[in-house]
């Protein structure tokens, strides 16, 4: 895991200064806050421009429990990324990336158990609706 973030952290870094760059050879003279501000800004953007489509194409066909999923599902990794973090930085447990695919896994299987009790619920539904349908045709259909 520390590999991971360190590999990370120097992804980060190349990205961080490959920015000063070319802010000090454009003549913006940004400061540190001005990049970030942009940056994050930018990056924030972006990922707006791609998820909102692919949330109104989702919410179209009637998919709220997908968006749902997703949205917790970045919850869940941020929860675990902070975590172990936090973990690391604190001195209060050992960071570890198995931990983080632990918690996410434990997530995926009881998301899984309770898609499977939806479905079942629904199509006990439906079969409940279909029933009382045919039950009113046949009260109809005798009555005549």
């Amino acid at each position: 895991m520390k590999e991971f973030l360190y590999a990370v952290m120097n992804w980060i870094a190349l990205v961080h200064d490959a920015i000063l760059r070319l802010n000090d050879r454009g003549g913006a003279c940004l400061n540190d806050k001005e990049l970030h501000f942009l940056v994050i800004g930018l990056l924030g953007m972006l990922g707006v421009l791609v998820i909102y489509p692919l949330f109104r194409w989702l919410c179209r066909r009637g998919r709220v429990l997908t968006l749902v999923w997703i949205y917790v599902f970045s919850l869940v990794l941020g929860l675990t990324f902070a975590i172990e973090i936090g973990q690391k930085i604190s001195g209060t447990g050992t960071m570890s990336f198995a931990d983080i695919v632990s918690g996410v896994l434990g997530f995926l299987y009881m998301f899984a158990v309770f898609a499977l009790i939806r479905v079942i619920i629904r199509l006990f539904g439906r079969l409940r609706r279909e029933s009382k349908k045919t039950e009113g045709t046949k009260q109809t259909g005798t009555a005549q």
